[in-house]
């Protein structure tokens, strides 16, 4: 499953990294230090009417930056919503973007990066395609603990006309510097906390078990499954945990960089067509399917399953691999109950629309390649069955 060592793994990292309580106060030194003077902070209305934004504004100004704010970033942005993110970055003249939010922005400005340099629509950038070409730099600075975006070379943007979720890769994408300041995520409400949280250990899952799986992904994935094992009920339960939001903050951004550089699968390349169709939050529609797609993959990759259950607490060094990948599948199911992830039943999907669109969303899943990279990779007939599996 892993590349032995004398095969060389292009690694890929932002060439920053300030992690910490109060890193976020250091942006002006960040975005100065790299020799920008213009950025553009890339946001939502919500971080607007908290503050946060006029204090980033006003950390930059101190240093000496010529700073401008694009508040109208939306949940899962799609290809309408940066049509005035790029009229933006031309009205600033901008140098640079400022990626602060949650996965959605950090998304947004990242295509803003590409797309103020490449011009064209971004369905021109979508996977197989592999953009490593010029870009605008992008410093990212995650208020959420989950996306992982501030350390990775994707984002993901929805076709405003056929309601694709297009993933897009390359190292075009890879912000140049990345704050994580986990006091960002001390307001994030339980519901928010469990999704990203969710989706932050199925990135770190996906990576280990991906068949692109390399040493120094492996490292970093069994570390935030390990950390993530500990501290997600933690904060669910209690969002004022310091410790539990500084760790699983970090470990959030470990399992970034390990799908950065290895791969998600099969509950990603699932999870989009979901959040696409139905506008499921990302976190969200990967914890409806986490438990179901490791129990179809788990006997493809059994050793490589089990090592998770041992970074995750819920296997012994000295249980059989077989023993060891069940207690994954049936811990990840405690783990989502636990957390009270609805089906798509329960979270008001009708049943009818869900039917009709299962055909459509197994096609898209396949053809964003993720699968490619699962332990065993689906038909199109075994990704219906998921789907209609996991709805009630």
């Amino acid at each position: 499953m892993t590349k032995g060592p004398h095969v060389a793994v292009p690694i890929a990292l932002p060439r920053v990294m300030r992690i910490g309580g109060g890193a976020v106060d250091e942006i002006g030194e960040v975005v100065a230090g790299l020799g920008l003077s213009r950025p553009l902070v890339v946001t939502d209305r919500f971080l607007v009417g908290t503050g946060a934004v006029e204090r980033m504004v006003s950390r930059l100004e101190a240093a000496g930056l010529a700073a401008a704010v694009f508040a109208d970033t939306v949940p899962d942005p799609t290809t309408d919503s940066l049509v005035a993110g790029l009229e933006a970055v031309a009205a600033h003249d901008a140098d640079c973007v400022i990626g602060f939010g949650g996965g959605s922005p950090m998304d947004t400005a990242k295509a803003l990066g590409l797309l103020a340099v490449h011009g064209g629509q971004m369905s021109d950038y979508k996977a197989p395609r592999v953009n490593n070409g010029p870009a605008l730099p992008v410093v990212a600075v995650p208020t959420t603990a989950g996306s992982g975006s501030e350390a990775t070379q994707f984002t993901v943007i929805s076709d405003s006309v056929t309601n694709e979720k297009m993933l897009c890769p390359g190292a075009a994408f890879l912000p140049i510097a990345a704050v994580v300041d986990y006091r960002l995520t001390l307001t994030m409400p339980p519901r928010l906390t469990a999704d990203t949280g969710v989706d932050a250990l199925t990135h770190a899952i996906e990576a280990y078990v991906s068949k692109k799986a390399n040493p120094f992904s492996d490292t970093l994935a069994l570390a935030a499954i390990e950390t993530i094992g500990k501290v997600l009920r933690r904060v669910y339960e209690n969002g004022n945990d310091e410790d539990a939001r500084e760790q699983m903050m970090f470990a959030a951004t470990q399992a970034g960089v390990a799908f950065s550089n290895s791969s998600v699968a099969l509950v990603h390349g699932m999870s989009r067509p979901i959040g696409a169709h139905f506008h499921v939050a990302h976190g969200l529609s990967n914890a409806m399917l986490f438990p179901a797609v490791t129990a179809f993959s788990v006997r493809a990759a059994e050793s490589r399953y089990a090592d998770c259950a041992r970074a995750l607490g819920v296997a012994s060094p000295d249980d059989r691999d077989a023993t060891a990948a069940d207690n994954l599948v049936a811990a990840l199911a405690e783990l989502c109950r636990d957390v009270e992830v609805p089906t798509p039943r329960a979270y008001g999907i009708d049943k009818r629309d869900w039917d009709t669109l299962v055909p459509l969303m197994a096609e898209q899943a396949l053809a964003s390649g993720s699968p490619n990279n699962n332990p065993i990779v689906p038909t199109e007939e075994e990704i219906r069955d998921l789907y209609a599996r996991i709805y009630d």
